[in-house]
């Protein structure tokens, strides 16, 4: 008998486009000899709709026009507990942070990725430097902003941030993903510019260390099992993988294996899972690493619950290249979500 799955897509965080094209990649991927597939769109003011129309309005974001394929009430497939899976394409918040998780988990519908507890902590940069920190795992130089001390004692912030970790540095929100706020200040008035452009996303900011790396980043599937893929090599079309260079740009490069030792791809490897366990992680996650060009210290730099699904995102093409086809993939996730039901 065919499992019936809701495949979520859109959703409320700034991150809604790429959702668009990460469930449109799912849906071209899926086995519908296997599944009834259910789409199930969320717009921006959080309007749910089962979407019947074709993929590409999905890809395109002209789906929410198509008023003859939308069905009011797309939540109520859920509700009524009428799919057996449900797989949020959702990145960022009310999608990434725990939300849509713990609403799965109230009515018992096993749901693909990680958990409540590890789907928040792993959106929040801070909180999963945190504890990063407590297990003694090597991550860049990091000083944390909130924005009601940051208003109050805006100078010296800023002078404390220059004397304890120096330029340059990276700004990002703590909860946002896809690059989406995320500056690199090389001075005093660029790191007081990005701090502002970050608070636009979220009242913590996060400010690291930059360091003269190279972007790795590894897929990481299984619940108590755990497999890691091979390590892929970003080589941004810009000074560093921003959204436009992620999702818009031609030029940034995707190397698979990345430019590494036997040794260091090894080492990396069970870092990812280590990383993996600690947070707690199921179903699937990307973990991102830098590599230092001069010391090849490996620091680990953040951790994808919901990793981007696109016809060029690493976390398909990863374990593509691992020997794992993206429908295969797909089944292995469902399989998952549905031995685990996030409890």
């Amino acid at each position: 008998m065919k499992k019936k799955v809701a495949i979520l897509f859109g959703g409320q965080s700034t991150e809604h486009e790429v959702s668009l094209l990460s469930a449109a990649s799912v849906l071209r991927n899926i086995d519908y000899d296997k599944y009834i597939v259910y789409p199930i769109g969320i717009t921006k003011d959080g309007q749910w709709f089962q979407y019947n129309g074709n993929i590409l309005n999905i890809e395109n974001g002209t789906w929410e026009n198509d008023y003859e394929n939308k069905v009011e009430n797309g939540q109520k497939l859920l509700f009524d507990r009428a799919v057996d899976v449900v797989f949020p394409v959702l990145h960022g918040l009310y999608g990434e942070d725990g939300t849509i998780q713990g609403m799965c988990k109230l009515l018992s519908i096993p749901c693909v990725g990680a958990g409540v507890l590890s789907s928040a902590l792993c959106m929040d940069k801070v909180y999963t430097k945190f504890l990063l920190d407590r297990f003694g795992i090597k991550q860049a130089e990091y000083f944390i902003i909130k924005s009601y001390e940051y208003t109050k004692n805006k100078d010296n912030i800023i002078n404390d941030i220059e004397k304890n970790i120096g330029y340059d540095l990276f700004i990002k929100p703590s909860n946002s993903g896809s690059s989406v706020g995320i500056t690199k200040a090389h001075n005093r008035q660029e790191l007081i510019n990005g701090i502002d452009e970050a608070l636009k996303y979220d009242s913590k900011v996060l400010i690291e260390k930059a360091i003269n790396a190279k972007e790795v980043e590894v897929s990481v599937l299984g619940n108590e099992s755990v497999e890691a893929s091979i390590p892929g090599e970003i080589e941004p079309s810009k000074e560093f993988y921003d959204y436009e260079a992620k999702y818009e740009s031609e030029d940034s490069e995707l190397i698979i294996p990345a430019r590494l030792s036997d040794e260091k791809i090894n080492e990396i490897r069970q870092r990812a899972i280590e990383v993996y366990k600690i947070l707690d992680c199921r179903g699937m996650a990307r973990v991102d690493f830098l590599v230092d060009k001069n010391t090849d210290e490996i620091y680990t730099n953040e951790v994808n619950t919901i990793p981007g699904f696109t016809k060029i995102s690493m976390y398909s093409k990863l374990w593509e290249a691992s020997g794992k086809p993206y429908d295969v993939l797909i089944d292995e996730l469902f399989e998952l979500a549905i031995s685990s039901k996030n409890i």
